[in-house]
């Protein structure tokens, strides 16, 4: 862990002490077991990095699903104030919202056990998988700058979805402030084509059932129950997003001598919240956060059609229904209680999900009496969870709770450990059926280079930041 040092706080915060440049603790939420498997990771010394960074507030936090990215670790989260700190692109990542969004439907197991082959060979026919796959949608430039500025809400005033599904979404699936003007032409052509695209990588469509239910009233509240069809949908703001993320770190990165102070990585590139560049990056992450809202609502969109061709059901027979849409590569202005009182801060989001409490006003009427849902996907052979945000999580980690397993093995050890084996037999044998448009998709994902799930969600549970409403399984899933 490059020589940093953890003191246990108790049974799942582990504290890096304030050293050298650090202007704040780092604080890891981890098990014991999760830490002795962070030896010779570098995740603990990103932690410590942005510490560094001015304007930091409290803590530069990690989650339990915390590996190494670029400049922060993935599960960081990082608030800074407005009057000294800085924006990070490398606090939000190239996959500007990157995302889930979970789906119930009315149908139980029951009603599909024997056509999870068929539904995932549709899905993987009818939803566009894969590096630098297309859509049926092609935009104009002016469309395109509607998608930018309005998110979501472009694709329901276009017939994808209905004017409830915004109120299930973060931010009701757009970030004010958004401006196309800030974007680059290079990042303009790679979104015309790509809206309603699943993309590659860890990006999946899977369909899962409702094993267990850890509480009933929450549960009801977001309208699940055992046996219950669902689907979730994890894709992100596609070239777009990332191009917009290399547009300003090489901005950033060229005014790094100009920042007052020593940068102790490079990828941690940032500008000052109060410049005009951080008032253009934040612009742009907002135009690319929104292109993601609209392409995972028409990713729900053909998943839906798909379903009803498949299975010959009408709509309400299916009623498909969104229950939420959480973003994790962020960084946004949000208020949160300090010792002088309600403050505005930037909060960054790097591979973590917000998890904002029962009575919030960012909540919609429905999930306000409950806390926000948080939605934790797994590995390909595993599933997913549902939990509520916390009061706890809103004092302690700026309304924040853990995003998914987390990787354990980079892609190229997965390759090497899963060479000369199936992994879609393996997968079929568990129960799930697994499809992807990429020949090495499968074996760069599977299920051993990721972290247990389980484990990492009972931390976020046994902490306070989140608490556990359902676990669902995984029986079919399509990659690109």
């Amino acid at each position: 862990m490059s020589e940093i040092r953890l003191e246990r706080q108790d049974e799942y915060r582990w504290l890096i002490p304030v050293e050298g440049n650090m202007r704040v603790p780092g604080l890891i939420y981890a098990s014991e077991e999760m830490v002795r498997g962070l030896t010779g990771d570098e995740s603990p010394r990103q932690v410590a990095n942005v510490a560094e960074l001015p304007g930091i507030v409290r803590y530069s936090l990690a989650m339990p699903d915390i590996h190494w990215g670029y400049g922060f670790p993935i599960g960081g989260v990082a608030a800074f104030n407005r009057e000294e700190g800085v924006v990070s692109p490398g606090g939000v990542g190239y996959d500007i919202n990157c995302g889930c969004r979970l789906v119930a439907t009315k149908l139980s197991f029951d009603d599909i056990r024997e056509r999870v082959r068929d539904l995932v060979s549709a899905l993987l026919r009818n939803v566009p998988t894969g590096v630098g796959s297309t859509g049926s949608i092609k935009l104009s430039g002016q469309e395109e700058r509607a998608v930018l500025e309005q998110g979501a809400r472009w694709a329901v005033k276009n017939g994808y979805g209905s004017v409830e599904d915004l109120d299930m979404m973060e931010d009701g699936g757009c970030l004010p402030g958004a401006d196309p003007e800030c974007i680059s032409d290079r990042a303009m052509k790679r979104g015309k084509e790509q809206l309603g695209t699943l993309g590659s990588g860890n990006h999946f469509l899977e369909i899962e059932v409702v094993d267990e239910i850890f509480d009933e009233e929450a549960a009801r509240v977001f309208g699940l129950f055992i046996g219950q069809v669902a689907v979730m949908i994890h894709s992100g703001s596609r070239g777009l997003g990332y191009q917009v993320c290399d547009d300003y770190l090489a901005r950033m990165v060229k005014g790094i001598g100009s920042l007052g102070f020593e940068l102790p990585d490079r990828q941690l590139a940032c500008t000052y919240l109060s410049s005009s560049l951080a008032r253009e990056y934040l612009a742009a992450m907002a135009c690319a956060a929104n292109y993601a809202w609209a392409n995972r609502q028409l990713l729900m969109h053909w998943t839906e059609e798909t379903f009803e061709k498949t299975l010959a059901a009408s709509p309400r027979d299916v009623g498909m229904r969104l229950v939420y849409d959480v973003c994790h590569n962020i960084a946004k202005m949000e208020d949160f209680p300090l010792e002088e009182g309600m403050t505005t801060l930037c909060v960054h989001r790097k591979g973590a999900t917000r998890a904002f409490p029962p009575g919030h006003e960012a909540l919609c009427r429905r999930y306000r009496s409950i806390g926000q849902p948080v939605l934790i996907p797994g590995d390909m052979g595993t599933g997913s969870y549902v939990l509520a945000g916390t009061d706890k999580a809103f004092r302690e980690t700026f309304g924040s709770a853990c995003h998914g397993a987390g990787r354990t093995m980079s892609r190229n050890q997965a390759m090497k450990t899963s060479r000369g084996r199936s992994i879609g037999q393996e997968m079929a044998k568990r129960g799930v059926i697994v499809m992807a448009a990429g020949k090495t998709t499968l074996q760069e994902e599977l299920p051993e280079a990721y972290k247990d799930v389980n484990e990492v969600v009972e931390v976020v549970h046994r902490a306070g930041l989140a608490k556990k409403v359902a676990r669902l399984r995984a029986v079919g899933c399509i990659k690109g």
